[in-house]
């Protein structure tokens, strides 16, 4: 990770961590760097935002330093992640930014910048942006005259992204009744359309953005309303989307949730079963549960673990031309239809299965055993410090030879906040609660946390 950009962009509490300024030297440094390839000098670039309020201020930004390097700024208004990665592809732009900080609350906000291929951007272009605002690169030329860039309406690239997920079902949903958690944010430009064009009787919740209630208490890191949801209306299945819908988590008709490694287990089976699965192998992140490889091990089907960041997964699915891959926490890549982790997408593959098996969603899991998980957050002075204090390891040691085979503890950095993440799955949960006391409370007293 760089001194901006982490594993998911340049993100921050906006106007403290990232501000106006940042996003207009982001946009001088692209509008030059991409305007070099081409005879005249300007570049395309496409942008999208999803619905906190400081996005339209970053937007502006954003464009001010674009058109004041010569480039053209297409503005795909309130939209998701994944559909200005399709957009940059399919209309052949330079490169796409999003304006979105995900899950987070309304107040953080966050650069995500995608290539000309729908890709995340190259770690090396990323050195460059933060040397340009570091005062380390040296100057950007202005545009001057008619070399000045202009900025273009361009919610027609949203529009399209809406009718290629609509080509992507083989049947219809035909009373099929489901339920759309929108998370206030991006999803509720995309998601109601596409699921009631399809057929599907849609119920829809968190889809009134204000600017300030983006994944605030809903979404699919809330999921709890959206199960109430389910069960009150008795719908056969429910979606829940995050801030810029480039994750879904899911809830079964008897209110049970299906994350993300409950999803890679469906959906690989499937595709499995036509053989549509490259390497018969599903990729997925460390974080992903035990229970998982224990049941794709019993059905012979082969998976990779890479480190946490649907960026990690995507680049591994290339590698070796895998077609699954995904997060526990619904980032999940179908690479045949998308670049990055789609919700939408997501929630139609599910459908898919759901409808071609003929059985309730919750039937298709009994072959699959999650282990307790627990997942506690630290607030630390240094993440690397913390995470090599040779005391803490020894805590981790002691537990991993405890656990054995039936569970595991994971400890890590997280790639976006100052946070030691301490993860442990075992046979209960109790003992859930106990391993991973030990390592926070070891973290402590070694005065790691920050006050």
């Amino acid at each position: 990770m760089g001194k901006y950009f982490g594993t998911d962009g340049f993100r921050g509490e906006a106007n403290v961590d990232l501000t106006v300024q940042h996003a207009f030297q982001v946009g001088r440094f692209l509008g030059y760097y991409y305007g070099q390839n081409h005879k005249d000098g300007r570049a395309r670039v496409v942008i999208g935002k999803d619905t906190r309020r400081s996005s339209y201020m970053f937007e502006y930004s954003l464009v001010a330093g674009l058109t004041a390097s010569g480039a053209d700024a297409y503005l795909m208004h309130v939209t998701p992640t994944p559909s200005v990665s399709y957009i940059v592809r399919v209309d052949e732009f330079d490169c796409g930014i999003m304006i979105s900080a995900s899950h987070n609350p309304f107040y953080d906000n966050g650069i995500k910048i995608i290539n000309g291929q729908g890709y995340k951007l190259e770690a090396e272009v990323e050195e460059k942006i933060e040397a340009y605002i570091d005062g380390t690169w040296g100057e950007v030329p202005l545009a001057k005259r008619e070399n000045i860039g202009r900025t273009v309406d361009y919610a027609m690239g949203r529009n399209r992204y809406i009718g290629y997920l609509m080509t992507l079902p083989t049947r219809a949903f035909k009373n099929v009744r489901v339920g759309i958690d929108c998370a206030n944010g991006a999803a509720s430009t995309v998601a109601k359309a596409v699921f009631e064009a399809l057929g599907a009787k849609t119920y829809v919740i968190h889809n009134d953005p204000d600017g300030t209630n983006i994944n605030e208490g809903c979404g699919s890191t809330h999921i709890e309303d959206l199960q109430r949801f389910v069960l009150e209306k008795e719908l056969d299945i429910g979606f829940a989307y995050d801030g810029d819908a480039d994750r879904c988590m899911a809830v079964d008709e008897k209110g049970q949730l299906i994350d993300g490694d409950k999803i890679l287990y469906l959906c690989g089976r499937y595709l499995a079963g036509k053989g549509e699965l490259p390497g018969n192998t599903v990729v997925t992140t460390v974080m992903s549960n035990l229970g998982l490889y224990k049941a794709f091990d019993k059905k012979g089907i082969s998976y990779e673990k890479t480190a946490v960041g649907d960026k990690y997964v995507f680049e591994n699915m290339m590698e070796h031309g895998y077609a699954l891959g995904g997060e526990q926490s619904g980032h999940i890549i179908f690479s045949k239809y998308a670049t990055t982790g789609d919700g939408v997408l997501t929630s139609l593959m599910v459908m898919e299965v759901m409808l071609e098996s003929k059985r309730r969603i919750s039937e298709l899991f009994n072959s699959l055993h999650i282990y307790p998980q627990l997942l506690q957050n630290l607030r630390v002075k240094s993440k690397p410090a913390a995470k090599a204090d040779p005391d803490v390891m020894a805590v981790v040691q002691q537990v991993e030879q405890e656990l054995g085979t039936d569970g595991r503890i994971l400890i890590r950095e997280s790639g976006t906040e100052p946070l030691i993440r301490v993860m442990v799955e075992a046979a209960t949960d109790e003992l859930c609660e106990k391993y991973v006391a030990m390592v926070i409370d070891k973290l402590k007293e070694k005065g790691h946390e920050e006050s």
